[in-house]
């Protein structure tokens, strides 16, 4: 099985940004403790704060991977280009975030990637990308 996870904008910031609601641990470090858990998955990561990059992404994703985890940051806000791309494949997408967006401002309580999603899980800090990796088990 092959996986695609995909952070959008500021997401590289991770251990940086706000440890007390993103925590300490940079993304890097966290993709290792993945493979290492998931050792019979084939794990691929990428990161970019361009949207147009991550909705090619999606796009090439579907027919090489069986599944994508998406944390789009701030573009799940805004972004119908990404929805769009989302409806668009075939492979199934799994929305996540780190924090809780409805305990957080009301403009993240929108989401335009949900609608097409496959499922979505919020709220559990770096373990939703566990929960999201075990949904496609």
């Amino acid at each position: 099985m092959r996986i695609l996870i995909l952070n959008g904008p500021n997401l590289n910031l991770l251990g940086k940004r706000e440890p007390g609601i993103y925590g300490s641990q940079t993304f890097e470090e966290f993709f290792g403790t993945l493979q290492e858990k998931f050792k019979d998955i084939e794990l691929a990561y990428y990161q970019s704060n361009i949207e147009g990059e991550l909705i090619t992404k999606i796009q090439e994703a579907d027919g090489a991977f069986e599944g994508v985890i998406l944390n789009a940051g701030a573009y799940t806000h805004t972004s119908i280009g990404i929805g769009d791309a989302i409806k668009a494949v075939a492979v199934p997408v799994v929305e996540v975030h780190i924090s809780n967006t409805f305990g957080r401002e009301e403009f993240r309580h929108q989401s335009y990637i949900s609608p097409n999603a496959k499922g979505v899980i919020l709220g559990f800090g770096l373990q939703s990308y566990v929960i999201a990796i075990q949904s496609f088990l």
